[in-house]
């Protein structure tokens, strides 16, 4: 494990009201009694669009930045029935968003549409989570590597900021299953996504690469040896304290 800065982002889903802002607080604590640690990692939540306003208000603290799950691809407002800009979002507080959720593209998102979303979101100088991932079939037929490269390439301009896209690899297959890939695949696939966008985007440093998928507080600690792993975009454990704090704590082990 290398001492470079590590993620640890949680998306909560479809998760939460006000009450769970004790959630936060609870990581909050933990994080402020290791301040030595604190240029280590960073910290996100990203919420339910109901609460990032009163979270990101009721939240004082420079340890924990809280996010959004989505948005609309459109730049201010408009007339989109039960959409939400990054604008908009933004403007509440949210400081990262996630896009390109599996979950999202199985119900229609194409690369081209999500293209337009982070530029959206780039516009507001948010910090975007981008979810690249193979289902298990693709993996069966061994197209991993030519799926992640074609979300890579027809999502990210090569105009966009760059440094303010965190790529997130998270295989189909594994959400919420419990299954993880297999150490040595691993290693290869986030070699393999940091050398791709060095090449397409003509850059000597990769953007930020994180894993999600299954990730808790027991299987943590497998990930510190692939130094290319810069942290983790973590599900169902992100929404207790105590399984969030443990997986820092195991990672750091």
């Amino acid at each position: 494990m290398t001492n470079k800065l590590k993620y640890f982002i949680g998306n909560w889903k479809m998760f939460g009201d006000y009450s769970s802002i004790k959630i936060i607080y609870r990581i909050n604590s933990f994080c402020s009694k290791f301040k030595n640690r604190g240029k280590k990692y960073r910290i996100a939540f990203c919420v339910p669009n109901t609460l990032i306003y009163f979270f990101a208000k009721k939240l004082k603290t420079k340890f924990i930045s809280i996010g959004a799950q989505n948005c609309h691809h459109h730049q201010n407002y408009g007339p989109f029935t039960g959409s939400v800009s990054a604008y908009m979002l933004k403007k509440i507080g949210a400081k990262y968003i996630i896009l390109g959720h599996s979950e999202n593209r199985m119900k229609g998102e194409t690369n081209r549409l999500i293209s337009k979303k982070i530029k959206s979101a780039l516009n507001q100088k948010m910090n975007i989570v981008f979810c690249i991932g193979e289902t298990f079939k693709e993996k069966r037929k061994k197209k991993t590597f030519s799926v992640l490269r074609k979300q890579i390439k027809e999502s990210i301009n090569k105009k966009y900021n760059l440094s303010k896209i965190i790529i997130a690899y998270e295989p189909v297959w594994s959400i919420g299953t419990g299954k993880i890939p297999k150490l040595n695949e691993l290693k290869k696939i986030f070699q393999f996504i940091k050398q791709e966008c060095k090449k397409i985007y003509k850059t000597k440093k990769a953007p930020v690469t994180l894993y999600g998928g299954s990730v808790d507080d027991k299987n943590i600690g497998s990930f510190s040896s692939i130094s290319d792993i810069d942290g983790f975009l973590v599900g169902g454990a992100s929404r207790s304290s105590k399984k969030f704090i443990d997986i820092i704590k195991n990672y750091y082990k």
